[in-house]
């Protein structure tokens, strides 16, 4: 059956947005008759075009990698928007916001509907978690004792602790990791954005345990 099209376009504005479906409408039960008839214009990979929210995430939970990301958020940091896009990018299992409930949403670029996001009280409420799931903390910070990433081997399953910007990791949270790193950094400034960070450590973890060929990656490690 053919739809005629319609002009109203989905919320989540994006560049690389399409307009309402040409041709005769995909019968697959995960494709979103609102979004075939209006266009798609989220900020999502081509394959989940025109796809329901519910159904996106689904497929994400089927390849989410082992870890999670953890982040302090005692003075309402403004880069907590940014890390969970950057962890809904690099396929986080979860991301844990430790402390104030509320945070600036507006770096997320609407990626916290597609991942998923828990809150804790306080550094006890995370550790607590983490060791009933048996995941190894490791506090982000450059602080004295801390071991360079570069030299590290992060363990499939586990928890990135991320401190707020400026003042870092609380002293909780660098007690209750089991292990400390720090990025290695030649200029004159004594520490890299918050957000920069946790894309960096992500990133590290993707480089030692997704293979790749020349076509992307080919294998990565499943729960």
């Amino acid at each position: 059956m053919l739809h005629p099209p319609a002009e109203n376009p989905s919320h989540e504005l994006s560049t690389n947005g399409v307009g309402p479906w040409q041709g005769e409408w995909p019968e697959e039960h995960y494709f979103d008759p609102d979004l075939l008839t209006h266009g798609d214009t989220r900020n999502v990979i081509d394959r989940y075009r025109y796809w329901k929210l519910e159904a996106i995430v689904a497929d994400l939970d089927e390849h989410r990698h082992p870890f999670h990301v953890a982040i302090e958020n005692w003075q309402h940091d403004m880069n907590i928007g940014s890390i969970v896009r950057t962890a809904n990018a690099f396929g986080a299992d979860t991301v844990h916001i430790v402390g104030r409930r509320r945070w600036n949403k507006r770096g997320a670029m609407v990626t916290d509907r597609y991942q998923h996001v828990l809150h804790h009280a306080d550094v006890a409420g995370l550790v607590d978690w983490a060791r009933s799931e048996n995941l190894p903390i490791l506090g982000i910070d450059n602080v004295p004792g801390s071991v360079l990433i570069e030299t590290f081997r992060l363990p499939e399953r586990c928890l990135m602790l991320f401190g707020q910007e400026g003042p870092g990791l609380s002293p909780e949270a660098i007690a209750a990791s089991d292990a400390v790193l720090e990025i290695s950094q030649f200029g004159s400034t004594r520490s890299i954005n918050a957000s920069a960070a946790a894309a960096v450590t992500m990133h590290t973890w993707v480089m030692q345990h997704v293979s790749f060929d020349a076509n992307g990656p080919v294998a990565s490690p499943t729960h």
